[in-house]
């Protein structure tokens, strides 16, 4: 009998296979919110509801980021590079169109993941069915689109040594590549000969907050992953350097603005020694930006404005985190989330331990890859209050 009995997936050597099946789950889970639209009207969130609740949550909290991840980051990357002709139209067409599809049904999950939270944990039956069917709908749609269009194109033009690259992506962004093969990857030969553009004196701005806007908006539509994403790096007494991920939230000439717990560790870092760099990358477009200078505390005004603009659950979320504390587990960060919750209700205050902080810019590089390492590097440095440009080498 050659036929197996167990329904298995396709191996990572597949990885365009590995997202179709990644699809047939997506599908079992959607079916999953619609059966659960006709059970709790007749049975409310009982013990199956719970259940199917929780699996839902499950799987789109977590595997369905990973699949959009390996799309973004690896595989229309890898279709970009290799695309000619009518494959590169239809790519320039639909690729923009299913990144964005990827951003309305994050914010479309984020609905139906707080009501599947009250039905997970029996305190509610209600589920929308107009929310539950729009979601359906535009998942339905969006695979429909990458199964009739960029799967098969992939399959044509993506070449082995690619489909590799591709494959063993999606195994490290999962933690499932082999100790012996993770660890055995000489890093002297994960290079890339960069050459999308060139950078020279003539092409900056005078001023390199026009300049940073300039390159900024650039990224932007080129639909860049996570553009105001941005390394913070602090240095406290101790001499110690660390650095984090932050989202970049207001740029002017007045600097570069993010708002954080004054009480995490970067915040006594920063009370300790108030100098710091940041720096963006953004590898779709061979670019980084590093800027380094002196930080200070935005207004109470600007910080409020900012607090206030949020979802109540992240200003219920800043409240109840001692950013950077230990904690005994995560269920004592959940009681402590409930307290708040219970005590702010819908309009809950900013606390005064949480703010914004903005860097004013002393010294801006500008990097841009070019090929054999040769690469362009534009600095601006603040002297006596005006701004000096030259290159440097790479």
């Amino acid at each position: 009998m050659s036929n197996s009995l167990i329904d298995t997936a396709p191996g990572y050597d597949q990885p365009i296979a590995v997202l179709k099946h990644c699809h047939d789950k997506i599908r079992k889970q959607l079916q999953t919110l619609q059966n659960l639209l006709s059970h709790l009207p007749q049975h409310g969130a009982d013990a199956a509801a719970q259940q199917a609740a929780q699996a839902v949550q499950k799987y789109f909290n977590k595997a369905a980021h990973l699949h959009h991840a390996d799309e973004e980051n690896d595989l229309f990357p890898l279709l970009t590079a290799a695309a000619q002709g009518e494959d590169a139209a239809l790519l320039g067409k639909l690729g923009p169109q299913i990144l964005a599809q990827h951003k309305q049904m994050d914010l479309d999950w984020d609905i139906l993941n707080s009501q599947l939270d009250k039905i997970a944990n029996g305190s509610s039956a209600a589920l929308n069915a107009t929310e539950v069917e729009r979601f359906v709908q535009a998942y339905t749609a969006h695979m429909e689109t990458e199964e009739a269009h960029i799967a098969p194109m992939a399959k044509r033009i993506l070449s082995p040594a690619q489909m590799t690259i591709l494959g063993e992506a999606m195994q490290q962004r999962r933690g499932l590549l082999p100790a012996a093969i993770a660890g055995g990857i000489a890093l002297a030969d994960l290079r890339m000969d960069y050459g999308r553009a060139s950078l020279s004196e003539a092409d900056t701005l005078a001023d390199p907050i026009a300049q940073f806007a300039k390159w900024f908006n650039e990224a932007m539509k080129a639909q860049v992953n996570e553009p105001n994403a941005m390394s913070v790096a602090t240095v406290g007494a101790n001499g110690r350097p660390s650095s984090r991920i932050v989202l970049i939230k207001q740029y002017d000439e007045r600097g570069f603005t993010w708002y954080t717990n004054y009480e995490s560790q970067k915040g006594r870092q920063l009370a300790e020694n108030p100098h710091a760099a940041i720096l963006f990358f953004w590898p779709e477009l061979e670019r980084q930006v590093r800027i380094e200078g002196r930080v200070e505390k935005t207004s109470v005004e600007e910080s409020d404005k900012y607090f206030y603009s949020r979802p109540v659950k992240s200003q219920l979320a800043a409240i109840a985190s001692r950013q950077s504390r230990p904690i005994g587990s995560r269920e004592a960060m959940e009681e402590s989330y409930a307290v708040v919750e219970a005590a702010s209700g819908d309009q809950p205050q900013r606390p005064e331990h949480w703010g914004g902080y903005r860097l004013v810019p002393e010294r801006v590089e500008f990097w841009q890859g070019r090929a054999s390492r040769f690469h362009d590097r534009i600095v601006y440095d603040l002297q006596d209050g005006s701004w000096n440009k030259e290159r440097i080498q790479p």
